[in-house]
């Protein structure tokens, strides 16, 4: 890192101060250095201080900059102990819809994501993780052929850990996360209705995956109505990136 680059990462706690003048100040400074070490700082400084005014000045990157700030959150991503920080602040970002969202697609970001929400156990970060998960969805329509069924099975995973742990989490933890459950299943049908339900009819055949079924699945499943899709289309259809 540079002098200059140094003393503005210095500058960054300003970012959120009192003082008005002093804030816009390094705004402007930040911003025109907001690259590789910087972003990199940028990005812990939100992990540190969940700024909002970090969260603006990030969503304000263009290509080809989003190439660093993509590898520093999926770096985030793979430490415990900034995971829910880094989800958190791609949520942000994503909802901010920044013009380079639909790179996440193809990279190493969207693996690390899906890979967390399949094994992670904290349920404030799968409760978050899947919301971004949501949110990301229909802005990535063309990740559906290469990661369609880590999309499932993160439904089928979620489904089945907030049915076996009613009675060992707080309530209100566990109805975040089974309303995330119902979104992404809707989400899912809503997107991917011949492979979804093909998904479905295998994933629940099984025994051990019965209980889950009856008591999580079935009731969404009764409360959606029939898609077109089921008539007129077909799972290789829905894959299609022209489509």
């Amino acid at each position: 890192m540079s002098r200059e680059q140094l003393s503005i990462a210095e500058l960054l706690p300003s970012l959120d101060s009192s003082e008005l003048q002093e804030a816009e100040q390094v705004r402007a400074a930040v911003n025109q250095h907001l690259r590789g070490a910087v972003l990199s700082c940028l990005v812990e400084y939100y992990l540190d201080s969940s700024s909002s005014q970090a969260v603006l000045l990030l969503s304000s990157i263009r290509e080809p900059h989003h190439k660093a700030l993509l590898e520093k959150l999926n770096e985030s991503l793979s430490r415990p102990g900034s995971r829910l920080g880094a989800v958190t602040l791609l949520g942000h970002l994503i909802r901010k819809q920044p013009p380079w969202v639909h790179h996440i697609s193809h990279s190493p970001l969207l693996s690390s994501l899906l890979r967390c929400l399949k094994t992670d156990t904290d349920v404030v970060f799968l409760i978050t993780g899947v919301l971004v998960l949501i949110t990301l969805l229909p802005m990535i329509p063309q990740a559906g052929k290469q990661h369609i069924y880590d999309f499932f099975d993160v439904f089928g995973r979620l489904a089945s850990w907030s049915y076996k742990n009613i009675g060992h989490l707080p309530v209100v933890q566990l109805v975040h996360l089974h309303a995330g459950v119902y979104s992404l299943f809707h989400r899912l049908y809503g997107m991917f209705p011949c492979n979804f339900i093909s998904y479905l009819r295998l994933h629940y055949s099984m025994k051990e995956n019965l209980d889950t079924f009856q008591e999580v699945v079935k009731p969404m499943l009764e409360h959606v109505r029939v898609h077109p899709e089921l008539v007129t289309g077909t799972q290789d259809y829905e894959l299609d990136p022209s489509r």
